[in-house]
């Protein structure tokens, strides 16, 4: 008994096995194929040998089949069971008909995997795990001498910025760094960010933004500010939630504003899943840049519902869905005009300096100058009159004499 192993010599493609039969039948035919073949080349050999078969049709217009090769193993086989626990051989036939069977066995085995698969679900772009992993905090302060004004206003961003860490007034004396204080103070509260208030004069204030280790770091004149209290604004949003921070193309297109929205990103904007910060978005911070300066304003998202079906009507041919989308102003308000912008934190090298920015001092004595101006015109008025009245000289009356 031999066990008989089948080998293809083409490159293309390996036959693998189409159809199965028993073992005994096929053994069988095949020792009768072995035994001519060597009859035909006048050797014996039962170890193992490796037999070239040609096949020649009797039609010239067939083509020539390529040789196969057999392996020929001599294995002793002792018993029925051992014949059922042998490997199954295969019947060689066409390659034609070999690759129609294994295409379609492949597409049954595929089909099944097909089955098989689960359905993909879309995944979010964010995919979040509940837990707080990007621990951004701001630090928010303000020098001593701040007015009531500028108070308020920093009593409302720190409304706005639930990531924020608390601290007293900072007074530094003459002597001291207004940076290197505020810089100190950060890294004793573990904040990447800054927010300071520089009250000068009891008049003029100066916002400060910036990362407290390594900078970048800007600054901004404070102007047209306007608090909550004030405002009386019928918005109202939840206290702690996450804004949808919003910011004009300019932002986009020049380089100085590139930076500035990251810095406007990084204090405004509420880190996911911060303990003090509520899982709901329904305020945006819109920031706006015209005339050379920053305009920021705070809404609310209001979701209206049509009271009637024609209502309703009308809003989804309008603007596609049938409720209505509308913002509902908050507070504050105000508008940042850059002045500088530096590389480090609260000072270093220069990055971008504003051209059109006035100091307020110059306006003031600007102002004072025009006043001057004007009480020296009313000077030179009064003087005027005198010396013109000392000019004029009335002529003597002839008749002045004649009733004394």
């Amino acid at each position: 008994n031999r066990k008989i192993h089948y080998k293809h010599n083409r490159s293309s493609s390996t036959i693998t096995m189409a159809k199965r039969k028993s073992r005994s039948t096929s053994v069988n035919k095949k020792k009768e194929k072995i035994e001519e073949i060597d009859v035909e080349e006048g050797v014996k050999n039962t170890k193992q040998k490796n037999i070239e078969i040609t096949v020649d049709d009797d039609e010239s217009d067939k083509p020539e089949v390529e040789q196969e090769k057999f392996e020929v193993v001599d294995e002793d086989i002792s018993s029925e069971e051992d014949d059922e626990d042998a490997p199954e051989v295969m019947e060689i036939g066409s390659s034609e008909e070999n690759d129609e069977k294994i295409d379609e066995e492949d597409e049954e085995i595929i089909g099944e995997e097909e089955k098989d698969v689960p359905e993909l679900k879309e995944v979010p772009s964010f995919p979040s795990d509940g837990r707080y992993h990007n621990k951004q905090r701001c630090l928010v302060l303000c020098s001593r001498g701040v007015t009531a004004r500028y108070r308020h206003l920093l009593e409302d961003l720190r409304t706005l910025i639930p990531h924020h860490k608390k601290e007293s007034k900072l007074d530094v004396g003459k002597s001291g760094s207004t940076g290197k204080a505020v810089t100190d103070i950060a890294e004793m509260k573990n904040c990447n960010t800054v927010l300071y208030l520089e009250c000068r004069k009891r008049q003029d204030c100066y916002m400060w933004i910036g990362r407290s280790s390594e900078g970048p770091s800007a600054k901004f004149l404070l102007n047209n500010v306007h608090t909550m209290d004030e405002l009386r604004m019928t918005g109202n949003c939840m206290k702690g939630s996450r804004p949808v921070l919003t910011f004009d193309s300019s932002f986009n297109k020049v380089s100085h504003l590139k930076l500035l929205k990251s810095l406007f990103t990084d204090v405004f904007g509420t880190p996911r899943g911060h303990p003090k910060s509520k899982p709901f978005i329904d305020r945006i911070m819109a920031f706006y840049y015209a005339d050379g300066m920053v305009w920021v304003r705070h809404y609310q998202i209001m979701q209206g519902q049509a009271e009637n079906a024609k209502e309703a009507n009308l809003e989804k041919k309008e603007h596609g869905t049938a409720e209505n989308t509308s913002l509902v102003e908050i507070g504050p308000r105000f508008v940042l005009n850059p002045i500088r912008i530096f590389r480090g934190s609260f000072g270093g090298q220069t990055l971008y300096q504003n051209p059109d920015y006035v100091s307020p001092n110059e306006i003031r004595a600007k102002n004072l100058r025009a006043k001057g101006n004007t009480y020296f015109g009313r000077k030179q008025a009064q003087n005027k009159r005198k010396t013109r009245k000392e000019n004029v000289v009335l002529p003597e009356d002839p008749l002045a004499h004649v009733f004394n």
